[in-house]
């Protein structure tokens, strides 16, 4: 027997972690795909479109089907997060399941030009969910713990994002100043730059793109790092120029875009999840002095939100 077919039926799962729910395997494929080999990508979108029928196989016609090999689609099954090949075909069995059912949704995200905007908005709520889910799913908790650890005792924070992704950026920064850090969000990319030269250790400097090679926000990343700047980067693709930059990595949705969305809304959606992540757990870090910061300037904008006497 080989070493492959052993992992197969009797191999132990990853220390401390559990198989992934069935209703996390597509959130997983999605999320993983693009940094797959083009032999275990096939494998993965064959399980995550006929979960049924793969469920049905043997490892070895799972393999014929796909036409890869036996220890591809362990592989596989391993960095969906399963121990081996028998856990995958579980879970596809509960995922066709629960497919069956009726409680997975039917709808799909392709919006057409002429679809009723009572359609238009059930899609684009599906797909928005779909995101949160799938990041959700993907999202490195150990990573995202550094990250937060280090925004917690940083002496300053910069931000670099484009377009779409320095909106995002805008809403961190704005996040960290209401609980007393000091953080600045640059979406100019020379000053951007300029800024990080004066970055060192026990500063952060946070890159977002989605698509992980946007010039403007890996230059100043990158000079960041190379001044000892605790970097991380929120992208979609963890394989990206930006991560050789980055010491701590956070995955978010790779989000598809159509004609009738090219700002890849659903993209922003992911990194606004990620960005909460990171605010909250920083707050919990710094909850003695985030309290009073954030209800002192709570305080300080009340009369703007309140009636004015008539």
């Amino acid at each position: 027997m080989t070493q492959d077919v052993k992992e197969i039926f009797g191999s132990p799962g990853r220390p401390g972690g559990a198989p992934p729910a069935p209703a996390a395997l597509a959130a997983k494929v999605r999320t993983l795909a693009p940094s797959m080999t083009r032999s275990m990508q096939r494998v993965a979108e064959a399980v995550a479109g006929d979960p049924a029928g793969c469920a049905a196989l043997t490892v070895t016609g799972l393999a014929e089907l796909t036409g890869t090999s036996e220890a591809t689609v362990v592989r596989t099954a391993r960095l969906l997060g399963y121990p081996g090949y028998r856990d995958l075909r579980l879970a596809l069995a509960g995922l066709a399941a629960q497919q069956q059912s009726g409680r997975a949704p039917a709808i799909t995200t392709d919006i057409a030009v002429d679809d009723p905007i009572a359609d238009v908005v059930a899609k684009l709520a599906y797909d928005e969910q779909q995101t949160l889910a799938d990041t959700a799913a993907g999202l490195d908790t150990v990573q995202l713990g550094a990250a937060v650890t280090a925004l917690a005792s940083a002496r300053r924070t910069d931000v670099y994002g484009i377009g779409a992704s320095g909106l995002v950026a805008q809403d961190l920064t704005q996040k960290l100043l209401r609980i007393g850090l000091i953080a600045h969000a640059h979406s100019d990319p020379h000053l951007a730059v300029t800024n990080a030269v004066q970055l060192r250790a026990g500063d952060v400097a946070i890159a977002i793109t989605h698509s992980g090679s946007t010039g403007d926000v890996i230059e100043p990343l990158r000079v960041a790092f190379e001044h000892g700047a605790t970097t991380v980067a929120i992208t979609g693709r963890p394989d990206s120029s930006v991560t050789q930059y980055a010491d701590h990595v956070l995955t978010t949705s790779t989000a598809r875009e159509s004609e009738l969305r090219p700002a890849a809304m659903s993209s922003r959606t992911s990194q606004l999840l990620v960005v909460d992540c990171l605010f909250v757990g920083v707050a919990q870090r710094t909850y003695e002095s985030a309290a009073p910061a954030l209800a002192a300037s709570y305080e300080a904008l009340a009369h703007r939100h309140r009636s004015s006497p008539r």
